[in-house]
């Protein structure tokens, strides 16, 4: 899933610094050529300019240059190739390209890929994603909301500093909230409705089993998503995907991801919970979900 490429936060003084892996969430790199003939009306020569290296107070003089992500693609139709226009990668559609890149920037957040306490300049990340620095700014300004970054002026969004104290607010949070749903849903919802869910808890054993991080994450919360979507609650599903993936975020001075074992036992969780909700079990329902809020 991961093909890694250089990621360089603002302030780096030449050591290592983590990669943000794109190639999963298919955000290529592409010429500014491209990106202006593709966007006429929204007058993109004039988004460049403002979006370029030092705007709006991003001072990027001292980032080395983003190498662009090896992405292969198809080639181009006969006869589409023009000089200066590099056709080689993928087209992005515009409408699409701030959700593209607010998924790349989730991944690379809960694979410990932007680093706690690090500053990112939107043109930056935006030469490293092959696109202007404004889908990057709102995908950042989206995160910012989130609680993910904040704002530094004249210097871009830093990534927030996050302690176990916090986790364990959101654990108790969650189990507030989802805790007694899932036991009304087991008292109603028939157990061929929960079997159907099955394929659900196996995808996560197969990411846990893969020790990726990131896949995982996807998984964990469709999981746990499908389940409270049974609840015909649309706000308590956002509400709770949305401390869910807070949840998830890496842990400043901490490891940058759980490992295999980790995650497989979190997996062998959600087996075992679906089990208990088959069965009506409603004591093993509460105690298992508590257990593993608290393990997220």
């Amino acid at each position: 899933m991961e093909q890694a490429g250089s990621l360089s936060a603002r302030g780096s003084t030449g050591s290592a610094t983590p990669d943000i892996r794109t190639a999963s969430v298919r955000v290529p790199a592409r010429s500014r050529a491209a990106d202006i003939e593709r966007e006429p009306e929204r007058g993109v020569a004039a988004d460049e300019s403002r979006s370029a290296p030092g705007a709006r107070g991003e001072h990027t003089h001292s980032e080395p240059a983003m190498p662009h992500p090896g992405v292969e693609s198809p080639p181009p139709p006969a006869g589409s190739a023009r000089p200066g226009v590099e056709n080689a990668r993928p087209v992005i559609q515009r409408a699409s390209v701030r959700g593209q890149i607010l998924d790349a920037l989730r991944t690379a957040l809960v694979a410990g890929e932007l680093a706690p306490g690090q500053v990112y300049s939107a043109p930056v990340l935006g030469e490293r994603f092959g696109v202007s620095a404004t889908p990057v700014r709102e995908a950042m300004q989206q995160l910012a909301v989130e609680g993910a970054v904040e704002v530094v002026p004249n210097r871009g969004f830093r990534v927030v500093r996050r302690g176990t104290r916090e986790l364990a607010e959101l654990a108790e949070i969650r189990a507030l909230i989802e805790v007694p749903v899932l036991l009304r849903l087991a008292r109603t919802v028939p157990a061929a409705r929960w079997a159907e869910l099955r394929p659900l808890a196996e995808a996560t054993t197969r990411a846990a089993s893969a020790g990726c991080r990131a896949t995982y994450a996807e998984c964990d919360r469709s999981f746990h998503h499908a389940i409270l979507a049974l609840a015909g609650n649309h706000q308590l599903v956002q509400i709770a995907d949305d401390l869910h993936r807070r949840a998830q975020w890496p842990l400043v001075g901490g490891p940058v991801s759980r490992g295999r074992a980790d995650l497989m036992a979190d997996a062998a969780e959600h087996t075992a919970l679906l089990e208990a909700l088959i069965a009506q079990d409603l004591a093993v329902v509460q105690s298992l979900a508590r257990e593993h809020f608290a393990g997220s």
